[in-house]
């Protein structure tokens, strides 16, 4: 099928312009304006990704965002209705998990058959026409995940998941919902003259689910490849009727070559024939747009196409709503598409200050339709989920081995060795790299982790880990590893031996990029200068800061290979780290390192966060080094595993001053 691109590309001020607070005037899409008499615009709005996300709340750091919130984006939809000749709304999965309310609905209240969801109170009332699964809805269980969408007013479909074993060919599959759905809708045209279309809608999910979640489908349920499950089902749709085919499909852009069950596989899905235009989602990106997926091979991020036809992807948490628009024209008794365009439009901008600065506003029936769950969860996050141990605290996380940092090391060690326990690297050891996010700084004498031992929260995770990073993992060798740590190492100034309290921390690098990595030993020797300066360039190529590196207590092997849980910050090329890269992402995982953090409390009951001082800093005699910190870490100074700290009195603007004797 061949597309006219010949519409200049509109963009969400341009369209917002004609719409003022109050008044009846309308800017149309050119679609709608220009429409002949045998021709008809259609906007297909959708959301993706939502992850529970119904109010603008970050439920972890509670407090409001402004960048989240189906509530947010739902403000958009009449507008966007007025927009258009006619329109359709759809959703393309991962409702269902991801923040605390999703907890609570699953952990704490639960759903039994005929309950209904908040996420399904808030779609039921923005009127859905279609939605499918993503890989999230499978994070509590089948039961669960039935229970829930079994109150959905609209269908959800997905061609690719059966129950048990594959059949010979796909159309024999068992599965567990409707391939497809082709939808009867009477749309009007230029002339005014109302007829009817057939729209057809197919969703698909990551196959991968069948490893993200094997505790849950394991004997119950399998999955078929994306793009092969769409060859057998898209031309019964056509036989069918289908005037138009529309992809759900959960899953992301990836041009490195198509693969059987590919994870991220709609610009492959883009190539079957009968598909008109694509809905993706799963990455968290956006598409299309200026940043995320520009000079990739066969999509098109200025027009928003894979392979010529439309596409979208639409963010997540509810921070865009992606629009695909059509303009078709009857040929005889069907339709077909002649022109189209696509936009990702986002609910908030940054100004010239990089304030985050709303364009939407909360839509008042969907606040008060899910206002019993919000307040439950707000309850929910501020009491305990689990105990700690030992003192959760980052005062000295830049000078000894420390327990805020330990306890994300082991939740993401447990996370990634799950994940890959069935494929093909479960026989490579798994290490992990943390880095302190409170470590005071400019962020001032009271920025820092302190959660005593007894209770913890589900908040409290918003100390432990400030981002909301996904956990990714790298595959490099025992040489990477430790010039990785070499990198990090950058933390320190250079400290002559025989100083008397010489300064420690080198205030130009970030305390995000010292990286602790977990399941080696080692020893920072601070009398050499940095091996990398802060932009990851070889600076001193005889310095070696990192010794005594050892795996399971020998001298590493620099040629041995090891997996490193991270997080797609880090393994992206964040901080400039020496040769970790995306081409050494061997795993990108769906779940953000604070939700594996509060998996891991909830699965341990109680958590051990104590250090295991699997780092320290070389000996030097006779010498000392000065660092500031919170007043209140003088408390933790006698706890501090595999360092000496001592008290050295009052520091700047609130800050007290430690020794670290070396």
């Amino acid at each position: 099928m061949s597309f006219l691109i010949n519409t200049p590309a509109m963009t969400r001020r341009s369209l917002l312009s004609g719409i003022a607070a109050g008044s009846a005037l309308v800017m149309l899409h050119p679609f709608a304006a220009r429409a002949a008499a045998n021709q008809a615009h259609l906007r297909i709005m959708e959301t993706t990704d939502i992850h529970v996300n119904i109010m603008p709340y970050d439920y972890y750091a509670d407090k409001p965002n402004d960048t989240m919130g189906l509530a947010r984006t739902a403000s958009f939809i009449e507008q966007v209705r007025a927009e258009a000749g006619n329109s359709m709304l759809v959703d393309n999965g991962d409702l269902l998990q991801g923040n605390p309310m999703g907890d609570y609905m699953a952990y704490e209240k639960g759903m039994k058959a005929g309950d209904l969801h908040p996420v399904m109170k808030a779609m039921n009332a923005l009127g859905y026409d279609c939605g499918t699964l993503g890989n999230h809805e499978f994070n509590y269980g089948l039961e669960f995940m039935f229970n829930t969408l079994n109150g959905a007013k609209f269908p959800i479909v997905c061609a690719n998941l059966t129950k048990g074993q594959l059949a010979s060919v796909p159309k024999k599959d068992e599965l567990f919902f409707k391939p497809y759905v082709i939808l009867e809708k009477q749309i009007k045209d230029g002339a005014g003259t109302v007829s009817p279309i057939k729209v057809g809608f197919i969703g698909f999910v990551p196959p991968q689910i069948m490893v993200w979640d094997a505790k849950n489908l394991e004997g119950k349920a399998q999955t078929r490849d994306i793009v092969q499950a769409a060859k057998a089902w898209v031309p019964a749709m056509k036989e069918e009727g289908a005037d138009i085919v529309i992809a759900l499909s959960h899953s992301g852009i990836d041009a490195t070559g198509q693969t059987e069950r590919m994870e991220n596989a709609s610009l492959y899905l883009a190539g079957v024939d009968g598909i008109d235009a694509i809905f993706t989602g799963h990455q968290h990106l956006v598409f299309p747009g200026p940043k995320d997926f520009e000079g990739v091979a066969g999509a098109d991020a200025k027009k928003g196409t894979l392979q010529g036809k439309p596409a979208v992807m639409a963010g997540f948490w509810g921070s865009h709503m992606g629009l695909i628009d059509l303009l078709l024209e009857k040929d005889g008794k069907t339709w077909k598409v002649v022109d189209f365009t696509t936009e990702a439009r986002p609910i908030y901008h940054r100004d010239e200050n990089k304030k985050i600065v709303a364009d939407a506003k909360d839509r008042p029936e969907i606040v008060a339709a899910v206002k019993p769950e919000h307040e439950a969860t707000l309850a929910y996050v501020r009491r305990p989920v689990g105990k700690t141990s030992a003192p959760l605290y980052s005062y000295f996380a830049l000078v000894a081995d420390d327990p805020s940092v330990q306890i994300v090391a082991n939740a993401q060690i447990w996370y990634v060795k799950n994940l890959l326990k069935d494929g093909e690297y479960k026989d490579y050891p798994v290490l992990s790299a943390a880095a302190p996010f409170k470590a005071g700084g400019r962020n001032g004498p009271d920025y820092f982790t302190d959660v005593p031992a007894g209770d913890i929260a589900i908040k409290n995770v918003a100390d432990l880990y400030l981002y909301p990073n996904t956990v990714q993992a790298v595959l490099v060798t025992g040489e990477q590893v430790k010039n990785w740590l070499e990198m990090s190492a950058g933390m320190f100034n250079q400290i002559p031996l025989g100083a008397k309290d010489a300064p420690l921390l080198n205030n130009k690098f970030p305390s995000y990029n010292y990286d602790v990595i977990d399941g080696v030993t080692y020893q920072i020797d601070l009398s050499k200068p940095a091996r990398f300066d802060n932009d990851g360039k070889l600076a001193n190529p005889d310095s070696h800061r990192i010794v005594d590196l050892k795996f399971e207590g020998k001298p590493i092997d620099p040629a041995q290979k090891f997996v490193v849980a991270t997080n797609n910050y880090r393994a992206g090329g964040g901080g400039k780290f020496p040769e970790i890269a995306a081409d050494k992402v061997i795993l990108v995982a769906p779940d953000t390192n604070r939700d594996v953090i509060v998996r891991y409390i909830i699965e341990q009951g109680t958590i051990n966060p104590s250090a295991d001082a699997n780092w320290s800093f070389k000996p030097l005699a006779d010498t000392t080094a000065i660092f500031d910190s919170g007043p209140k870490g003088r408390q933790y100074t006698a706890a501090v595993k595999g360092a000496k700290i001592e008290d050295a009195g009052e520091g700047a603007e609130g800050f007290a001053k430690f020794r670290l004797v070396l």
